[in-house]
């Protein structure tokens, strides 16, 4: 059955939202956890974290930003268009309960798979800080929607145009020095910024947790694309995850991996739009 969109924007360049009419795994789905997606017949299925989910309407929010073919086809469709396929809720669930103090960290579009898990935490009644970043402000996603989920919030930009003039690791490794008491960090974004926070939270003995979809292929255990070593143990990403231990997790063996395939991606996107635009050979 196909799957009609319901409301589609663009939030910031590049990254877009997307609510979709899929009562099944609404009524599912719980923070932490994805969805592959397949827009077309000749189509690839990619994962995307599950931004949101409305049981009562029977919806789930996507947020993705346009880089590769894929998305970049995704992005050009409309509120009303069908997708042909989505399979979910995949994935185990973000392991929610009342640990004390939690600090929430997003990266890019990170922050959108970070906002379901903020609002969990709350609601079982931690004290939730919550960290994003971006390059510049108007890049910034879902502001307005982590400052209703969280008790405090920090803003960084790399470039200084709101919040702190630096990286959320410069704020993660403040609030651990000032000695605040933290019992959990969980962390989303890209892999460089994952690896990052693992850094700075180590030497604290804090448990920190990071959410690998972005290796997916397959999503369902099979293709073995998402092989990661997580304490010296090979873990499909897929279903054993997606979320780690990021003290544990070979972030050098994730990001090769992650490369592997960008010179088909290159072509891939390269000829999309041609066919799209057209090309001058």
């Amino acid at each position: 059955m196909p799957f009609k969109i319901l409301e589609k924007k663009e939030l910031v360049p590049t990254i877009h939202l997307m609510e979709i009419s899929a009562p099944q795994i609404a009524n599912k789905a719980m923070p932490g956890q994805f969805i592959m997606l397949r827009i077309d017949e000749p189509g690839e299925r990619i994962p995307l974290t599950i931004a949101d989910f409305d049981r009562e309407k029977g919806t789930i929010t996507m947020i993705f930003q346009a880089v590769g073919k894929t998305t970049m086809k995704l992005s050009n469709l409309e509120t009303g268009d069908e997708l042909l396929d989505l399979i979910g809720p995949l994935g185990n669930p973000a392991h929610i309960e009342k640990f004390g103090t939690v600090v929430m960290v997003g990266g890019g579009v990170g922050v959108a798979p970070v906002f379901p898990q903020a609002r969990a935490f709350t609601e079982a009644g931690n004290k939730v800080i919550s960290i994003i970043g971006a390059r510049s402000s108007n890049l910034l996603l879902w502001e307005d929607r982590m400052r209703e989920v969280s008790d405090h919030i920090h803003i960084t930009t790399d470039d200084g145009t709101k919040g702190h003039h630096g990286f959320v690791t410069d704020i993660v490794k403040k609030i651990l020095e000032d000695k605040t008491a933290v019992d959990r960090v969980v962390a989303i974004g890209p892999p460089v910024m994952m690896r990052a926070v693992a850094g700075v939270t180590r030497p604290f003995n804090v448990k920190t947790i990071v959410s690998l979809n972005s290796i997916m292929v397959d999503g369902t255990g099979m293709c073995g694309a998402c092989r990661v070593l997580v304490g010296n143990e090979t873990k499909f990403a897929c279903v054993d995850g997606p979320e780690f231990d990021a003290h544990l997790v070979d972030f050098t063996l994730l990001m090769n991996r992650l490369a592997m395939y960008q010179p088909e991606e290159k072509v891939a996107l390269e000829k999309y739009k041609c066919d799209r635009e057209g090309c001058i050979c």
